[in-house]
This record gives C-alpha cells, structure tokens and sequence, in this order.
C-alpha cells in the first residue's frame, strides 16, 4: 500500500497535522509522520509533544502517494527552509503526485511555483504568498494534484478532502458522518 506523509517540524499547528493523520487512518490509508527536525520527538505551535513516526533522512518516500504540510509557526517557517523537503516538493509537482497543505503551510507551495495557475487558499494575511495562484473564496481549494486550505477550523473538511482524492467522495461522506460532523 502506498504512504501518505504528513511532515511534522517544531511549532506545527497541532490540530491541522493530526486531524488529518486520524481521519486518513480511519478510512484506512497508511500515515507516517515525519520529522525534519532531526529528532522524533516534536513541540507544536501550542507545546504539546508529539512523536513522529520516523526522521526525514531515514525515510524512503518512493512509495509516497501524497505529501501533507500543516501549517503553524514556526513550523511553516522551518517546512519552507528545509531543502531536501522543498526539493521533493517541487520533484512531486514536477511529475502530478499529490500535495497538500493547510493555513499558512500553502505559501511554501507558493515560494516554490507550485501554485501558478491554479485556484488555492490559506490562512488570512499569507495570500501574497501564494505566488501565481488565483485566490479562492472556500474553506478548501483543489487543482490538479494540489489541496489547500484555510486553518485550524477546516481541519476536517481539507482531510475530507484529501480522503475523497485518495479514495472517493463517498469514503469521505462516511467519515464525516462516522463523527458526527455536521456542517
């Protein structure tokens, strides 16, 4: 089965990175989360501690199906400046794999050229950052191969999202109503 990556670095905002972790695995796709810190064990943006599943450089990512950015700070901030993840972004794109990212996370995509030309959104006040991209008005963007969206208090529709891309818009109803989301 192929991996979906979601990528855990100092001051990562809790809730956007395991929301999308938990409803992924609970419609039944292989998660790991994973350091670019050199180190497991993580503080979000909010102190709490949380143990990714393995270190970047000892990951082999060519079973990966889609690479997930929480964002956060600084843990946009330290996602952005780590070039061995920046340069597998920009590989990904290159080639229509599947990326995703949320709040602030989307403006690495957009320093990157990864959103020229398509629709996306993020956090209010990192829009500018959102190169190339026309900006969107919902709580989710999807184009092409590339998934964005808001923050925190859309945590749940952009792993529906990234569950309905992976799967189908049915498995992702199913989750939704397996905990009790009512939008």
């Amino acid at each position: 089965m192929s991996k979906v990556y979601v990528f855990l670095a100092d001051g990562f905002e809790e809730i956007e990175g395991l929301t999308v972790v938990d409803l992924l695995r609970r419609a039944g796709e292989e998660v790991e989360t994973v350091s670019i810190m050199g180190r497991k064990m993580i503080e979000g943006s909010h102190k709490i501690k949380v143990e990714a599943d393995a270190l970047f450089e000892e990951t082999d990512f060519t079973e990966g199906k889609m690479l997930v950015l929480p964002g956060g700070m600084p843990g946009t901030r330290h996602l952005g400046a780590y070039k061995p993840l920046t340069d597998m972004l920009c590989d990904w794109d290159t080639k229509g794999k599947q990326l995703a990212a949320i709040c602030a996370a989307p403006s690495v995509f957009g320093d990157l050229g990864i959103l020229n030309g398509k629709e996306a959104v993020c956090y209010p006040g990192f829009e500018e950052r959102l190169t190339g991209a026309t900006i969107g008005e919902g709580t989710v963007a999807v184009t092409n191969h590339v998934i964005t969206s808001r923050g925190m208090g859309t945590a749940i529709d952009f792993a529906a999202a990234l569950i309905a891309r992976l799967q189908d818009e049915k498995k992702a109803e199913e989750i939704k109503a397996s905990i009790i989301y009512r939008r």
